[in-house]
């Protein structure tokens, strides 16, 4: 059984739904010009960044492989979000997303194959110290496949069955609740 007491070496956050407020059902975050932090999110990632551990975005990008956007479209995107996040004092380690359709990668979540590539990137990522924060079930079963615990921001659209380790209902929850055995 995992410490929770013990300060996660990581924090995965998923990236529509959990750092920004996803598109409608069937559509995607097709441009900078959609996109919009939920509240109190770049504050959340600042919190999680003072108490020491990493933040590594790892997200489904289908709508490329259905070419509703191209990868420049996703890069524009993460390289706005990060700037908009280092102005606000929150840094992320690194951004990782998968542009396939369902059933064509390693990397798609629930895959690990972004996990992976994080752990090999990034410095001191244990995944049994590391924790996935995301609004699906995608999100959690990722979570459970590399030993993380599963923290799961639910919504209307998160599905209520989905095996977890803590409801929040926001980042800033999550992160407030994460920072909080390390205050004790």
């Amino acid at each position: 059984m995992r410490d929770e007491r013990e300060a996660p070496t990581a924090v995965f956050l998923d990236r529509d739904g959990t750092i920004n407020r996803g598109a409608p059902p069937g559509d995607y975050i097709k441009g900078w010009s959609e996109f919009e932090f939920l509240p109190r999110a770049p504050e959340a990632i600042a919190r999680l960044n003072a108490a020491g551990m990493r933040v590594v975005v790892v997200t489904n990008q289908r709508g490329i492989a259905l070419g509703r956007m191209s990868a420049d479209d996703v890069e524009d995107i993460h390289r706005r979000m990060t700037d908009e996040l280092r102005a606000a004092g929150a840094e992320l380690a690194a951004v990782y997303y998968c542009p396939h359709e369902v059933g064509e990668c390693g990397c798609r979540k629930p895959d690990v194959g972004m996990f992976e590539k994080a752990r090999r990137d990034v410095p001191r990522i244990d995944f049994g110290r590391s924790v996935v924060i995301g609004d699906s079930s995608a999100d959690m079963e990722a979570a459970d496949r590399i030993g993380a615990r599963r923290i799961l921001i639910a919504t209307d659209e998160a599905p209520a069955a989905t095996e977890v380790d803590e409801r929040v209902s926001s980042l800033w929850e999550a992160a407030a609740m994460l920072d909080q055995p390390l205050r004790r």
